[in-house]
């Protein structure tokens, strides 16, 4: 029986993360083509092997200052005029265009009323988080930077479920990225692959009614 769930917040609780990427690609006229492969490989290497000099890693575990991280991000992109973009500010401006998704946050407000414990399980990139308000949402709150951990890391998710008192397989974990929801169902919690919000909650739904 589904007694809790911990769920992601960028592309989850917020509208898709493509979306702010291309808001903030258009507003900062960067090259798209070549942003993609540049993060390609920094994302793909983030989630096929764990070194201590991966740079998102450092920054997801609060290991390194957020403006280090755009300094070296900005050095390795351009702009349609051929010159790196300003670094100061550069993550704020990537995410300015997340916006909340008001279905997922009334998910999330009716199991908490019917008494399933909710925890925020995010990894951050040094962005701010729209806190208003998450007191009536969440029982737990773990993010990345703060925690000195990230997912996929066993770890993260042990923590975040001693924080609320549950074993893993009375919990649902919702996430948009494939490798973390990998990782939950490895440890025996049920995974939810976040596409959208109608979907999403029609499989939370499904579960919690399952016996």
């Amino acid at each position: 029986m589904i007694k809790g769930v911990l769920i992601d917040w960028g592309g989850v609780l917020t509208g898709s993360m493509g979306e702010s990427i291309m808001h903030w690609i258009e507003t900062d006229r960067i090259d798209h083509d070549h942003y993609r492969e540049v993060m390609r490989d920094l994302v793909a290497e983030a989630y096929s092997r764990d070194t201590a000099d991966n740079l998102i890693h450092a920054l997801e575990r609060g290991e390194i200052p957020p403006a280090d991280f755009e300094e070296r991000l900005a050095v390795q992109l351009r702009t349609l005029d051929g010159v790196p973009p300003v670094a100061a500010g550069l993550m704020s401006r990537m995410f300015a265009g997340f916006a909340r998704d008001e279905a997922m946050y009334g998910m999330l407000r009716e199991v908490r009323k019917h008494g399933v414990k909710t925890c925020l399980l995010s990894n951050s990139w040094g962005n701010s988080y729209p806190r208003e308000g998450w007191d009536e949402l969440f029982d737990a709150i773990v993010i990345s930077g703060e925690v000195g951990m990230r997912k996929p890391e066993p770890r993260i998710f042990h923590h975040a479920l001693d924080l609320i008192g549950l074993r893993p397989d009375e919990c649902a974990f919702i996430d948009d990225i494939e490798a973390n929801i990998a990782a939950a169902e490895a440890l025996g919690i049920n995974g939810i692959l976040h596409k959208d919000a109608a979907t999403t909650i029609a499989e939370l739904e499904r579960l919690l009614r399952s016996p």
